[in-house]
């Protein structure tokens, strides 16, 4: 038998979020609640801010459908101030032009070396061994 984490998916080294401008509901609420807990920074640029929910699409007479805003989110440290704004970065990393067209993610490249220098300074947990009997 061989001594495993649990939940078996929990991060054992550092956690670095990457997010820019197309991180929008979900990814405004993860990378929100990362810098919240203070789970790790985020790097790139400003999320979206889009985190109220849309629900209950109701067909008009000549066919249109419409949605009417139905989920709104609160984090404490943040308010209701995610939505409109979005979540500034704690490394602002802004991905140019050049280099998508050259297939550089100059965003990624910042997370992995934070990642990389905080596993130097605090190395991966790891579980200790079973007791042998």
């Amino acid at each position: 038998m061989r001594p495993t984490s649990y939940p078996e998916d929990a991060p054992r080294g550092p956690v670095v979020a990457v997010a820019n401008e197309f991180s929008g509901s979900d990814g405004d609420i993860v990378n929100a609640a990362i810098k919240a807990l203070g789970i790790g920074p985020v790097v790139g640029t400003r999320t979206w801010g889009g985190v109220v929910g849309i629900d209950s699409r109701y067909r008009l007479v000549d066919g249109t459908l419409v949605t009417q805003p139905k989920y709104a989110f609160w984090l404490e440290g943040y308010e209701w101030g995610v939505e409109n704004h979005g979540v500034d970065p704690d490394v602002e990393v802004v991905q140019a032009p050049q280099d998508y067209a050259a297939g550089r993610d100059v965003q990624l490249d910042e997370a992995i070396r934070i990642a990389l220098a905080a596993l130097e300074e605090n190395p991966a947990r790891t579980p200790p061994l079973l007791p042998s009997e």
